[in-house]
């Protein structure tokens, strides 16, 4: 099955737009492999829009690549990223034009799926731009759900439809789907994510993800979707966050000057671990024990194993002491039992708790990410 568990990768759009060539597109796949990021589980090298000519080949009808952006055509990109062990993805749109104002699929699904296979796709990333009012757009993503089946390649569907997919993405055959807007390089901006998905854990599991776009992680102020607003603690949180919520990991900074801390951060083992769990299960958000709960966020998650993650969220102005009572979690108090809490970050262990636990200090715009088994106490 593809997609068992959320796709990790890298997508060209938040640092290079349109603006995406060849030179870059191989240079990142090289330093993919030179961090030993594909080992980790980051296979998917995709280019988003702006690959194509403004206009489909006179003769075939079919969309082309720029010429000048990537002078040896797609099969040579394509051959050069899978030699290195990984995985190809291209972007396309459903409807009249892409949103960069390119060709789009309408009306062309079947004759792109094929052009797209030939290529040696691996993931299609599919929009939702310039599509007519009077035309069904579940239907555009169905036909193409049908035309990548046919195309007799196994291509991943991401669907990025510009609305709400996920009580139709999995019928249409993707395999994962947008449920935000877009990102930028800002707390508030993902924040704003984050807070938007608690209805959203229930639609997502193994076979099609929730998608809440591709990381800034790492971005520094640098690309398209960049801002003035960043920091090591704000990617920190950003990347914790999307490891418990289960949501594809596309990297979105250039990974050809990425730094020793952000390298450290997005191959956290543990992190992963969690992100890439066998189950899949959704989070739930615990209730914190003060009167400020409303600027505090607990996430609880099971994992296999019997083991379980739990992802203390401050999006508060300063820092504070995050207080939970653990029987909130499921665990009584006549239990017998205790929860053993390890340092995600750290892998210290930081002991036995019965009756409640505090996540110390958690930094303003910070997170603290803990796993944990239960044990006799």
């Amino acid at each position: 099955m593809l997609a068992q568990t959320p796709p990790m990768g890298w997508n060209s759009w938040n640092t290079f737009g349109c603006d995406i060539n060849e030179k870059v597109v191989l240079e990142t796949a090289d330093a993919i492999v030179k961090h030993g990021l594909d080992k980790l589980g980051y296979k998917y090298v995709v280019i988003d829009d702006g690959w194509s000519s403004m206009d489909r080949d006179p003769v075939t009808n079919r969309i082309v690549p720029d010429p000048v952006k990537f002078p040896h055509g797609m099969n040579y990109v394509s051959d050069y990223i899978h030699s290195l062990g990984l995985k190809f993805g291209i972007y396309s749109c459903a409807g009249l034009r892409t949103c960069g104002n390119y060709p789009g699929s309408m009306d062309h699904e079947y004759l792109d799926a094929q052009t797209f296979a030939d290529y040696g796709v691996d993931l299609l990333k599919y929009d939702g731009c310039f599509i007519p009012p009077n035309v069904d757009i579940h239907t555009l993503y169905r036909r193409m759900g049908m035309a990548l089946k046919a195309s007799g390649r196994e291509i991943l569907f991401s669907l990025c439809t510009g609305n709400i997919a996920q009580s139709w993405a999995r019928s249409c055959g993707g395999h994962m789907y947008r449920s935000t807007g877009d990102i930028n390089d800002s707390f508030e901006s993902f924040k704003n994510i984050v807070l938007s998905q608690d209805q959203n854990f229930c639609y997502s599991a193994p076979g099609c993800f929730n998608d809440m776009d591709m990381l800034t992680v790492g971005m520094y102020g640098k690309g398209l979707v960049s801002t003035s607003d960043f920091s090591d603690e704000m990617y920190r949180t950003q990347f914790a966050l999307w490891c418990m919520f289960s949501t594809p990991l596309m990297l979105g900074c250039d990974l050809r000057n990425i730094s020793d801390e952000m390298l450290k951060l997005i191959s956290n083992k543990t992190l992963l671990r969690i992100n890439q769990d066998p189950e899949c299960r959704p989070p739930y958000r615990a209730a914190h024990l003060g009167y400020q709960n409303f600027d505090k966020n607990i996430y609880f998650k099971h994992l296999s194993n019997n083991e379980y993650a739990i992802a203390y969220f401050n999006y508060s102005d300063g820092w504070a002491d995050v207080h939970t009572c653990l029987s909130d979690f499921g665990l009584t108090n006549e239990s017998g039992m205790g929860l053993e809490i390890t340092d995600a970050f750290t892998g210290e262990c930081l002991g036995v708790f019965k009756e409640y636990f505090v996540a110390p200090h958690v930094l303003s715009h910070g997170i603290k990410v803990y796993t944990a088994k239960v044990v006799k106490a």
